[in-house]
């Protein structure tokens, strides 16, 4: 049986090594605007907030597997919008 995960905070943390993994793909490919925390806000917004039964096998997928391109452009729109 799975643990419960009872908090954001503890969330962040089982899937950070994914974070850091696919900000580790961002920086080979010469995206460096792109942080772990703006992956993670990007997928709560995008990919997760109306999601049903969402296991962390799917959270590290939607992470890995959304594009390069996505990540930046949300961050790049996130820094427009504050200006």
């Amino acid at each position: 049986m799975e643990k419960t995960i009872n908090s954001q905070t503890e969330l962040y943390k089982k899937v950070l090594p994914a974070l850091r993994t696919k900000r580790h793909e961002l920086l080979l490919n010469g995206i460096k605007i792109v942080k772990e925390i703006d992956i993670w806000n990007y997928n709560k917004e995008y990919n997760w907030k109306n999601a049903k039964n969402l296991t962390l096998a799917s959270m590290v997928d939607n992470i890995l597997n959304t594009s390069d391109k996505s990540y930046e452009d949300y961050v790049i729109d996130k820094l427009n919008n504050n200006e």
